[in-house]
């Protein structure tokens, strides 16, 4: 499909009505499956029933922890492994990185313990920022309290030693229950713009989306084209542009990340303004939905 800024983004009422297009879909989980406290059941039902037409579901997050962190989380929100078969994260591709890079280097966690587990299976240490070869950025350390301002002095001490940041959630920010805050991307963003060199994993950036190619060939067993691949998602910076690079449609979900944009009710979006945000934006997915439904 060619892709034009001038394109009319049409309201689909389901995913049903463009599923038959499709091989596989490549699903966000925060703002899409679920706000970080409990699942959208229609979300949840219309993954289901796309397996259940035979379609493959890689749910594609920026979690800066490895897949096998986020499924338990997902098991405790109540969110059925029926639903996807796959789980494939920033953290999965940051974790393979830092393997790569080999044993015995040093890095200086910004983020909360809970992200421990980017870090299993890793010979690699985490010291204090003066012993360290490099940053890895997973979030903030208490999301609910602190801001990007707050870690300025940090920002300062890792530019005063010319230390590369690895950036394991470039989301800026997220919905969590009714409230929005930072993520790993904000911090990210601060450093780069005081001079900082970031290195960024998950999406938009190019080298995910060629992994995720690499696991359905190998889950198919054929090359997949882009426009046999949907993505779903609520990321304007994120999983839409991501997808459009990656030469793949996709579908926007309004009511996620971005709802303020859109008009003043979530789940009934503004049709011009949907259009107006995405031309803005040069975004064209192949439609949009305020909740993803079958």
């Amino acid at each position: 499909m060619k892709h034009t800024a001038l394109q009319h983004i049409p309201f689909l009422t389901g995913l049903e009505v463009i599923s038959d297009r499709y091989r596989a879909v490549l699903c966000d989980l925060w703002g899409v499956v679920h706000n970080g406290v409990e699942p959208y059941e229609t979300a949840v039902h219309a993954l289901l029933r796309y397996r259940e037409m035979g379609g493959i579901v890689l749910l594609l997050s920026n979690a800066p922890r490895p897949g096998p962190a986020i499924h338990l989380h997902l098991l405790e929100l109540g969110v059925p492994d029926e639903a996807f078969d796959q789980i494939v994260t920033s953290g999965d591709l940051v974790q393979a990185h830092l393997m790569g890079l080999g044993p015995g280097g040093a890095c200086y966690h910004m983020g909360p313990e809970r992200d421990q587990p980017l870090f299993d299976g890793l010979e690699l240490m985490r010291v204090s920022m003066d012993d360290a070869d490099f940053i890895v950025c997973s979030g903030l350390r208490d999301d609910e309290n602190e801001t990007p301002e707050d870690y300025q002095a940090e920002f300062e001490a890792g530019l005063e030693r010319d230390l590369t940041m690895i950036c394991a959630n470039p989301d800026r920010q997220v919905v969590r229950g009714d409230r929005v805050i930072y993520c790993g991307g904000a911090l990210a963003a601060a450093y780069e713009k005081m001079g900082g060199r970031v290195v960024w994993f998950g999406k938009p950036y190019p080298k995910t989306y060629e992994a995720v190619s690499v696991i359905l060939e190998d889950m198919t067993g054929d090359v997949l084209s882009g426009t046999s691949i949907l993505a779903i998602g609520d990321g304007l910076n994120t999983d839409i542009p991501g997808a459009q690079n990656a030469g793949m449609d996709s579908l926007l979900i309004t009511g996620g990340l971005h709802f303020a944009d859109f008009g003043p009710d979530a789940d009934l979006p503004e049709l011009e303004k949907v259009q107006d945000v995405c031309r803005a934006r040069e975004l064209t997915p192949v439609g949009y939905q305020a909740r993803l439904i079958w």
